[in-house]
């Protein structure tokens, strides 16, 4: 009797595919995927006119605010990010993508935009109905808080 694969292992295996792609999508502008992620979501952020603080940068990426800053130095040394004081707290550091860091952040960004092209398209492209329900199951797994206790079964 042939066993289906559970929810878990899918998903296992599809950020494990996604994972690899994005690696070597990455890998010709020197970023890793959390690099990227700071990049696109300061890119994005920009556009709107604001210069997140690396807490703001670490709510929206959901990465921890310790790995953020560890990231942005980084990212700050490579001279594609710069932090500055904020004015109304001397405490809290914004964020700005260096001119340079703009130029590899699109650069970057219309691969990674051309992989999930690809990979979308078995479901029809990235704007078929398929994909917006998959986008939709994906966001409320996401959301959806997590277990009480992950490691205890049931």
């Amino acid at each position: 009797m042939k066993k289906h694969p559970t929810p878990g292992y899918l998903i296992w295996r599809l950020a494990t595919k996604w994972g690899a792609l994005l690696d070597r999508v990455l890998a010709p502008f020197g970023l890793t995927q959390a690099q990227f992620s700071v990049l696109g979501t300061l890119y994005g952020i920009s556009k709107g006119g604001g210069q997140p603080s690396q807490r703001e940068l670490s709510d929206h990426t959901g990465l921890d605010p310790v790995f953020v800053s560890k990231l942005v130095r980084t990212l700050e040394g490579n001279g594609l990010v710069r932090r500055s004081t904020d004015p109304a707290d001397s405490r809290a550091v914004r964020l700005a993508l260096t001119d340079n860091g703009t130029e590899v952040v699109q650069a970057a960004g219309e691969r990674v935009m051309a992989l999930q092209e690809q990979l979308a398209a078995p479901l029809g492209g990235p704007e078929s109905e398929q994909t917006r329900a998959f986008v939709a199951t994906l966001t409320t797994l996401l959301e959806a808080p997590p277990p009480q206790d992950p490691g205890r079964s049931a």
